[in-house]
C-alpha cells in the first residue's frame, strides 16, 4: 500500500516508533492517546488522500454548475446568502481572481471566529484534536484541498503544537477554538515547537512546512468540528477506563478492612441479572480479592454489610456501563463525517429521485456528486453520553466516599475509633473526612447535566447548544476528584487491614497495599497527612492495570516519592457486627432532548 507521510528530513527525531495510520475509518482511542502523549507519528494511505482530492474537485466543480455550497459560493451566519464569488457573461467562473477573493475570505473567516480566552489547552489535546479531524477529513466528505490534510499530518509528525485558549466553545462544533489551528496553518498566530512559544510563521520555517493556502471551504473544513471537545473525551474515556481498574482495587482492600462479606459478589448472586457492568465489575472484585482471608469462613462476620459496600458491583458496573456507552459515541464520531455542508461523491440518485429539492444539491458530469446541507457538526450523541458517564461517576463517589466512612466506625469495623494505632491519643482519622466529604460534594455538582442550557447565537440562527465543553470538562475534574477520593479511600483501608493481625491479603490487593506502603507508612502517630494523600494519588495514577480486553496500560505522571516503609501491629479484635442494610435506589436519570432548530443551511 502506498502511503503519504510527513517524514521529518531533520533531527530531532519526533514520535519514534510505529505509525498510526489513520483515513481507514477504523481509528481507535488508545491511538488517539498515543498520538496524543505519546507523540506518535501518523500515516495517510494514499487511498485517504485521493479521496480528499476527489472531495475538493467535486467542491470547485458544483461552483462551476452554479450550485449554492455553504461556506464556498454563499457566506456563513447572516451573510449565508451572499454570494463570495463573482459570475461573468451568467457563469460561474473560478478565475485566479475569484479564487484570490475565495483565499482573502478564508483567512478573515479563520480570524473572524478565533475568539478564545484562558490558558493554552495542554498540548495532548491539541494533538488528539489534530488526528481526530484528520482522520475525519480523509474520508473526502469536508471538500477541503488535500493540502489541509497534508498540514495536519504535518503538524502531527513534526511536533508543531497551535496555541489554542482552553475556552470559547457552545458546543455545536468548536469554531472560536479550533480556528487557531488554521491560523498557524497559514503562519499567523502562535505555536509551540520544540518546547518554545513562537509565531506561526517562525513555527512553520522551523519546521520546514509551508504556509497553507486556504480556498474554498478549507476554513470551514477546519473550525467547523467537534475534535478538541471530543479529542479531550477520548483521553478522559480512557483514563476513566483505567481509573475504574484501579479504583475496584482500592474497593476490594476496604472490602478486606472492613472484613466484609464477599456474597454479594459471586457469580451465583450476579449472573441471575446480567447487566453487563455488574456481572464485569463483581469479577473484578472477586479477581482481585483471590487468596483472600475473605474467602474462609468466619462467624462474626457480618451477614449483610453497609449497602455502599453490598451494592459496589452495581455501582462499579453502572458506570462501567455507561463508560462503555460513551466509548461507543466516541468511535463512532472519530470515524465518520462531522461535516456541514457534506460531500458525498460519486451517484447520489438513489435517494427519492422525482425530488426536486434532492435534486438541487447533486452535481452533475463525468464524476457525479452531491453537497448537501447537514446537522452533522452535533455533538449530542457524545455529550448526552459523556453526562451519562459523569451522573455514573458522581454516583460512584458517593459510595467510596461512604465506603470511607464506614471504615472508621467501631461499630461496624470492632476496629479502633478512627483507625487509632495502639497509644495514638491523638485525631488520627477524625479530622481528614472533611477533605473527602467536601470533595464528594463537589462531585455532586459536576455530575449533573449541563447540556440543557443555551443562548440564541449568530443572529439566531444556532438557537440550541449543547455546552460540550463544559460537560467534558467536569468529567475531567469529576476523575481527578475521584482520585483523591480514592487516595483517602487506599489511607484508610491500609490502616485497617494492617490493624487485623493474620489477615491475608488478596494477590492484588496485597501487591496494592504493599507498593503503598513503600510511599506512605502505617500511622502509628499523628502527622501531616497532606503529602500523603499527594502520593497516594501519584500512586494510583501510576500502578500498573490490565483491563478486561487484555490491554496493559498506566497513566503518564509523577511516580511518588518519599516516604518510608512502614509495618502493620496493633491489637484489634476480628469483630463485625451484624448489620442488616436498607435498600437505596439509585436512578439514572435519562435525558431527552427533542429541541427544534435551526442551523447552517
Amino acid at each position: 500500500m502506498a502511503v503519504v507521510c510527513v517524514v521529518l528530513g531533520a533531527p530531532p527525531a519526533y514520535g519514534a516508533g510505529a505509525a498510526v495510520s489513520v483515513g481507514g475509518g477504523q481509528l481507535a482511542v488508545a491511538q488517539v492517546v498515543s498520538v496524543a502523549r505519546a507523540d506518535a507519528r501518523v500515516s495517510v494511505p494514499a487511498e485517504a488522500m485521493a479521496r480528499v482530492d476527489a472531495g475538493f474537485g467535486l467542491v470547485l466543480k458544483a461552483a462551476l454548475q452554479n450550485i449554492p455550497v455553504y461556506g464556498l459560493t454563499v457566506g456563513v451566519g447572516q451573510n449565508k446568502d451572499r454570494p463570495i464569488f463573482k459570475e461573468v457573461n451568467g457563469q460561474r467562473v473560478l478565475s485566479d481572481e475569484v479564487l484570490e477573493v475565495s483565499r482573502q475570505f478564508n483567512r478573515s473567516s479563520l480570524r473572524a471566529h478565533a475568539a478564545g480566552v484562558g490558558d493554552p489547552l495542554p498540548a495532548e489535546v491539541v494533538r488528539a484534536a489534530m488526528v481526530i479531524r484528520l482522520n475525519n477529513l480523509l474520508s473526502g466528505s469536508c471538500g477541503a484541498q488535500p493540502d489541509v490534510a497534508r498540514g495536519y499530518a504535518e503538524f502531527l509528525n513534526k511536533g508543531v503544537v497551535p496555541v489554542v485558549p482552553a475556552s470559547g466553545t457552545v458546543g455545536e462544533s468548536d469554531i472560536t477554538l479550533a480556528s487557531h489551528i488554521g491560523l498557524v496553518m497559514v503562519g499567523e498566530w502562535e505555536a509551540f515547537y520544540q518546547g518554545r512559544r513562537m509565531s506561526g510563521a517562525d513555527a512553520l520555517k522551523a519546521s520546514g512546512i509551508e504556509p497553507l493556502r486556504p480556498v474554498g471551504k478549507d476554513f470551514l473544513c477546519i473550525i467547523s468540528n467537534n475534535g478538541l471537545v471530543v479529542g479531550e473525551a477520548a483521553l478522559h474515556a480512557h483514563d476513566v477506563r483505567q481509573y475504574l481498574r484501579r479504583a475496584a482495587t482500592v474497593f476490594a482492600l476496604s472490602l478486606e478492612g472492613l472484613n466484609g462479606n464477599v456474597a454479594p459478589f459471586l457469580e451465583a448472586t450476579t449472573r441471575p441479572r446480567p447487566f453487563p457492568g455488574l456481572v464485569e465489575a463483581a469479577g473484578m472484585v472477586r479477581e482481585a480479592l483471590d487468596g483472600s482471608s475473605l474467602w474462609t469462613a468466619e462467624d462474626k462476620r457480618a451477614l449483610q454489610d453497609p449497602l455502599s459496600y453490598r451494592d459496589m458491583a452495581y455501582s462499579l458496573g453502572n458506570t462501567l456501563d455507561a463508560l462503555r456507552g460513551a466509548e461507543q459515541m466516541i468511535d463512532i464520531h472519530i470515524n465518520h463525517t462531522e461535516d456541514n455542508p457534506m460531500v458525498v461523491i460519486g451517484p447520489t440518485g438513489g435517494e427519492r429521485p422525482g425530488s426536486s429539492q434532492i435534486r438541487r444539491y447533486q452535481v452533475g458530469g463525468d464524476t457525479p456528486g452531491a453537497i448537501y446541507p447537514t446537522a452533522n457538526f452535533e455533538p449530542l450523541p457524545v455529550v448526552a453520553a459523556v453526562e451519562r458517564l459523569s451522573l455514573a461517576l458522581g454516583t460512584l463517589s458517593e459510595s467510596f466516599t461512604m465506603n470511607t466512612l464506614r471504615l472508621v466506625e467501631p461499630e461496624v469495623t470492632h476496629l479502633s475509633r478512627f483507625l487509632a494505632a495502639p497509644g495514638n491519643t491523638g485525631h488520627s482519622f477524625g479530622a481528614v473526612q472533611k477533605t473527602f466529604v467536601a470533595l464528594n460534594t463537589e462531585n455532586r455538582t459536576l455530575a449533573m447535566p449541563v447540556s440543557l442550557g443555551s443562548v440564541p447565537v449568530a443572529g439566531n440562527i444556532e438557537d440550541r447548544a449543547t455546552q460540550s465543553q463544559l460537560a467534558v470538562r467536569n468529567l475531567g475534574r469529576l476523575l481527578d476528584n475521584l482520585y483523591r477520593i480514592s487516595s483517602f479511600q487506599l489511607l484508610h483501608a491500609t490502616q485497617a487491614v494492617d490493624l487485623r493481625p493474620g489477615f491475608t491479603l488478596g494477590s492484588s490487593t496485597k501487591h496494592l497495599h504493599d507498593e503503598y506502603r513503600k510511599v506512605v507508612p502505617f500511622v502509628d502517630q499523628d502527622r501531616v497527612f497532606t503529602p500523603d494523600i499527594e502520593r497516594g494519588v501519584a500512586l494510583l495514577r501510576t500502578h500498573p492495570v490490565t483491563d478486561n480486553r487484555g490491554e496493559g496500560d498506566q497513566d503518564s505522571g509523577t511516580p511518588p516519592t518519599g516516604g518510608v516503609p512502614g509495618g502493620a501491629g496493633g491489637t484489634a479484635t476480628n469483630l463485625n457486627p451484624y448489620l442488616l442494610g436498607g435498600g437505596v435506589l439509585v436512578a439514572l436519570t435519562g435525558i431527552g432532548l427533542l429541541m427544534s432548530r435551526y442551523r447552517r443551511q
